[in-house]
């Protein structure tokens, strides 16, 4: 069986450390460097879900998405809701690593894996400067409709579900998808020339006035949604590193829903 340390190291090749923003917090948040490590958990969101999920599975590690500790802290106190994780964690002998930005530019990276799980063709990086966003074509030109229909249908189901800015039968060819917060991209995507751009946390504001610039078609999905597929991609890639040096590790996928949303409900007042 690898050592914690053995697995970091090809997970660090796969998402350099040093290719994450400044203000992010990735890599191995607890863990001892030479524990064997037999089971993985990939998932979004280290909450304590993910972690008690591990615990239940048997799993030595989780590979989250998102950092547990963003802006740093000063305790790790069980009464503390993320201090109540890391405790779990140590518990049950579980390593808490994390890839965020570094997987976000990363090729392949998570818009690699949203533009896959809709069935999109990657034409190349929407961001060159830093490997941002994906460029893709459609098989076949489909309205901006069918468009959020198929990511409707293609993305895990969320409260949110798939929300639609602009002409919803405009003819979509050429699409930019990036995981996550997106909507400081739309400069870029209207660079590319893109017929619609597919991304989450959309605002008011930004969406008003990309509109208004320019005929582009904006779907917004969850966070959790838009991010969930790198996973699946991650854990097919840790399955090939297993492979190839005869670990034998038993690499798992959580299926549970940490997207915040718990509800949706359509608005009916009269105006």
């Amino acid at each position: 069986m690898p050592r914690l340390s053995e697995v970091i190291a090809e997970l660090d090749a796969l998402w350099p450390p040093e290719r994450a923003e400044e203000w992010d917090a990735v890599g191995t948040v607890c863990g001892d460097p030479g524990a064997e490590i037999t089971r993985v958990l990939f998932a979004v969101d280290p909450v304590h879900e993910i972690a008690e999920e591990a615990a239940a599975l048997g799993a030595d590690l989780i590979v989250a998405h998102h950092p547990l500790y963003l802006r740093g802290t000063t305790t790790v106190a069980a009464s503390h809701f993320k201090g109540r994780v890391v405790h779990t964690l140590i518990k049950h002998d579980i390593a808490l690593h994390v890839a965020h930005t570094n997987a976000d530019t990363a090729d392949p990276g998570v818009s690699d894996a949203l533009a896959g799980a809709l069935d999109l063709r990657v034409t190349g990086p929407l961001v060159p400067e830093n490997g941002l966003g994906r460029i893709c074509e459609l098989d076949h030109p489909e309205t901006l409709r069918e468009f959020a229909a198929r990511a409707a249908a293609r993305l895990p189901a969320t409260a949110q579900g798939i929300r639609v800015a602009g002409d919803p039968d405009a003819t979509v060819r050429r699409v930019a998808v990036s995981g996550g917060s997106g909507d400081g991209l739309f400069a870029a995507a209207r660079a590319a020339g893109v017929d619609a751009f597919l991304t989450a946390d959309l605002r008011h504001h930004p969406v008003s006035e990309a509109v208004q610039q320019a005929p582009i078609g904006l779907v917004d999905a969850a966070h959790w949604a838009t991010e969930w597929p790198w996973c699946e991609q991650a854990a097919a890639q840790l399955d090939e590193i297993s492979d190839r040096h005869g670990w034998n590790l038993r690499v798992h996928v959580s299926k549970a829903v940490t997207d915040p949303w718990s509800s949706h409900h359509t608005s009916g007042a009269p105006n």
